[in-house]
């Protein structure tokens, strides 16, 4: 878990800039981080949007607009922020934010590249009706 290692890098500073829709994170080591709302929501830790092994992450589409609402602590080793889309089951721990930032530009240009390759849109615009909701996950019958 994260932020259980004595050397792992914490975060000293947590912004959310609303205009812009980037959160900035400065850690311990001297380093920070600025990442787009609508990249923290794609690379969510969730079920959700990870699936429940390797293989099954799910892509996340239409979320060029998304927004965090707030940000809420879990302990000492994690954030979950609450997005506009109602998405807020991704807990982040420290060292997976610090991951996110080290390897942004590679994250984000995979995740680019799987949008062409399956067709998939940023812009909500572009997305089909939702289906009808369903309870849980979606993943159990």
């Amino acid at each position: 878990m994260a932020g259980l290692h004595k050397d792992d890098p914490l975060p000293t500073e947590i912004k959310l800039h609303q205009l812009s829709r980037i959160m900035e994170i400065a850690f311990d080591d001297g380093k920070r981080f600025e990442l787009s709302y609508e990249f923290l929501r794609v690379y969510s830790p969730s079920a959700e949007v990870r699936g429940h092994g390797p293989g099954q992450e799910v892509l996340q589409l239409g979320k060029r607009d998304v927004e965090i609402q707030r940000v809420e602590p879990v302990g000492n080793y994690a954030i979950r922020p609450v997005f506009s889309d109602g998405h807020e089951s991704g807990l982040y721990s420290w060292d997976y934010l610090y991951d996110l930032g080290e390897r942004r530009d590679e994250l984000w240009q995979t995740y680019l590249l799987r949008l062409e390759t399956e067709g998939g849109s940023r812009d909500p615009a572009d997305l089909p009706p939702p289906a009808p909701k369903a309870g849980g996950c979606g993943h159990h019958h």
